[in-house]
């Protein structure tokens, strides 16, 4: 065997190593934690990005040192990397390097004397109460795709659902005559969400017909199917959102929750206990929550400069 054949086999055998033992710590937080698939996806693109560069460098993801790890980070925020985006794959390495350490399989964590990027906590992008409506009201529910992104919306705005939790829900976990929904969110934690009057008569006249109208003869316990019998994917139910949102005229930039975040800050408007309002949302820290109190003073700060005749 050549030099440079023996090199690319080497090479190949590095890879292959740094993916297997990325593919271990990914099963072991899973079970650990019960992270979402989300979440360890971002974790092994992390992972798999660090893994490449220093392969370049002929360095090996276990051998990576503190200099190593400094040197990635000053690379990517010279080719722009945000400060949050950092922190979270700073988040990332620690995790993993933690583990290896905790196995056996290094001595030191080389991520120990690297300082977490200082970084300002975003307000959410949320919608007023008449944008909501707007919204709600774009859907053509003559129609029965119309009439399952209406209801989607509806359920959505009245529980807070994370979007993953919303295009998953089967029919088994709704309960109309207790007008709730349970939901596993993350971590397996169980919680149980009232519907309202409102979305409770959206799934009752839409599982009695359009759905009907989209499975035809198929068979399935997803409330909400595509036309196929499917689950819909985080991006189609985006760009539902995207779509429904430019034809109701709304211009703020939206994101996915845009939705959950505006169901938590109109209950709070509306004199809704904080604590009470981490639960619907999940929340496992109280900390998390908060930032909606923040969201709920800015939209009074401005109403006040707005009306008052000294604002």
């Amino acid at each position: 065997m050549s030099h440079n054949a023996l090199q690319v086999s080497q090479d190949s055998d590095a890879r292959g190593a740094a993916k297997a033992l990325i593919e271990r710590f990914l099963d072991a937080i899973w079970m650990e934690r019960g992270l979402s698939e989300n979440t360890l996806g971002a974790y092994r693109a992390d992972l798999n990005a660090l893994s490449r560069r220093l392969a370049a460098r002929d360095v090996m993801l276990v051998a990576a040192s503190r200099a190593d790890l400094l040197d990635y980070i000053a690379w990517r925020v010279e080719a722009g990397a945000k400060p949050r985006s950092t922190a979270r794959q700073l988040s990332s390495f620690r995790r993993f390097f933690r583990y290896l350490v905790r196995e056996g399989v290094i001595r030191e964590d080389p991520t120990s004397r690297i300082a977490m990027p200082k970084v300002g906590r975003a307000l959410p992008q949320s919608l007023t109460e008449q944008e909501v409506v707007s919204l709600l009201s774009a859907p053509v529910v003559t129609d029965p795709l119309g009439h399952r992104d209406r209801t989607m919306l509806e359920v959505l705005y009245a529980t807070g659902l994370r979007v993953s939790e919303l295009i998953s829900l089967r029919i088994s976990q709704i309960n109309l005559n207790q007008g709730v929904v349970r939901v596993i969110g993350k971590g397996d934690r169980e919680r149980l969400i009232p519907l309202g009057d409102e979305a409770q008569t959206w799934i009752r006249e839409f599982v009695n017909g359009a759905r009907m109208e989209i499975l035809l003869e198929r068979q399935t316990d997803y409330l909400f199917p595509t036309r196929r019998g499917d689950c819909m994917t985080r991006q189609a139910f985006w760009h539902i959102i995207k779509r429904y949102a430019a034809k109701a005229g709304i211009e703020k930039k939206l994101s996915p929750h845009t939705l959950r975040h505006a169901f938590a800050t109109h209950l709070l408007n509306h004199g809704a206990d904080l604590r009470v309002v981490q639960l619907l949302l999940g929340h496992s820290d109280l900390s998390t929550t908060q930032i909606y109190t923040h969201v709920a003073r800015e939209r009074m700060k401005e109403l006040h400069g707005r009306h008052h005749p000294r604002g």
